[in-house]
């Protein structure tokens, strides 16, 4: 006799997916014998309305792929994500039906969302097409779910299945409200939290552990020293100076991520997208990898102009640069790893005036350059030139 498919429906806003979710439908499959786990991203839930800030369908669809990428037997379907009208569990179900004939289908979902169902569409149709699985977090749901699941036998002949898996205390709603200070990221798989972040999703702001790894991960180990000396002075200057201490440490630990880079490999990356540069930056890396560092940054980590700017700048200097510019030329020339003739001055000249100091860095620069046969960029000429010195 032919087995029928065993069939599992998980659906949800995963706004955003978290290990909870990857984790109780891996443990759902599991305990049912799951051949096929299909989950849907809700379009434009028909039961509550999506908070401010919900990425689009499309979004949220990505990062659920990501999620369950690498869960066994995992498909994850646009079928709600690509309908601009309410997403009804019922059209849904008929569709995975239409895919899987004869297959057994089990509608997976939360205790809440699980004693709502028969306010859904058409639920007589929908409990007489699926088997309801309920998901117990704590021990206080088991009563209500063995007096609903009565219920539903009574009135349709349907018989609830109950999954208990290890709970993890975190919701959606938490985790928005975490992101944007630098939380939660334990609680999200890394490739969808790179995506959050690379796209500032719910006013995300990196968790400083995991921006120092990514970033470290991208430098020649030697260099990882420089980077954290440079992290360390950025935020004492931007204290002094009044300047945006999060802005200066993001532009910090993230100032040199291309400078392990060839120059071919660094061209690339700004021509990819899109940025001109002037013949002297064909010169080499020196001056390159601050430009494509800055474009990275901002492609991959979401940073802000602001600090896109300060990376691009951190090398050349320029005329009008800003304070946060200003500071992240300084700390990469005077963190605690460097070491050379007229260091000490310049560390002292930073704390007593940002100019005082840019002045002796940019001469010091240009009399190198000079010195080595190299003309020196037009943009740090400016710079100089601005704080009334030439060379």
């Amino acid at each position: 006799m032919e087995v029928s498919l065993r069939v599992g429906i998980f659906g949800g806003t995963f706004n955003p997916p978290h290990i909870g979710h990857v984790r109780s439908a891996i443990e759902a499959a599991r305990q049912l014998g799951l051949d096929k786990l299909i989950v849907v991203p809700a379009g434009v839930p028909p039961h509550k309305a999506l908070p401010p800030g919900t990425p689009p369908p499309e979004m949220r669809l990505e990062m659920t792929r990501k999620a369950f990428r690498d869960v066994l037997h995992a498909l994850v379907y646009d079928i709600e994500s690509d309908n601009h009208g309410p997403s009804y569990t019922i059209d849904t179900v008929a569709a995975i039906k239409q895919d899987y004939p004869g297959a057994e289908l089990f509608l997976l979902t939360g205790t809440d969302m699980y004693l709502t169902i028969e306010t859904w569409k058409d639920s007589e149709t929908l409990l007489k097409t699926v088997t309801p699985v309920v998901f117990s977090r704590i021990p206080a749901d088991n009563k209500k779910i063995t007096d609903f699941s009565a219920v539903l036998h009574a009135k349709y002949g349907v018989n609830t299945e109950t999954v208990t898996n290890e709970v993890i205390e975190i919701s959606s709603s938490q985790l928005r409200e975490m992101l944007p200070n630098r939380q939660g990221a334990g609680y999200i798989k890394d490739t969808v939290y790179s995506f959050i972040i690379k796209n500032r999703l719910y006013g995300a702001k990196p968790d400083w552990g995991w921006l120092r790894e990514r970033a470290f991960s991208m430098l020649d180990p030697g260099r990882v020293p420089h980077v954290a000396g440079c992290e360390e002075e950025a935020l004492r200057l931007a204290e002094r100076w009044g300047a945006d201490l999060d802005d200066a440490r993001e532009a910090a630990i993230l100032h040199d991520i291309t400078k392990k880079l060839s120059p071919e490999e660094n061209l690339d990356i700004l021509k990819k997208h899109g940025v001109s540069i002037g013949k002297l930056e064909f010169a080499g890396e020196k001056l390159l990898h601050a430009k494509s560092g800055a474009v990275l940054a901002k492609s991959e980590f979401g940073v802000s102009d602001i600090v896109s700017d300060a990376i691009f700048w951190h090398t050349t200097g320029k005329a009008g640069m800003s304070t946060l510019e200003k500071i992240i030329y300084l700390a990469d020339y005077i963190e605690p790893v460097r070491d050379f003739p007229g260091v000490d001055e310049m560390r002292v000249a930073a704390y007593e005036s940002l100019d005082a100091a840019m002045k002796i860095g940019l001469e010091m620069s240009i009399e190198d350059l000079v010195s080595r046969g190299i003309t020196p960029n037009k943009t740090t000429l400016d710079a100089l030139g601005e704080l009334g010195s030439s060379v």
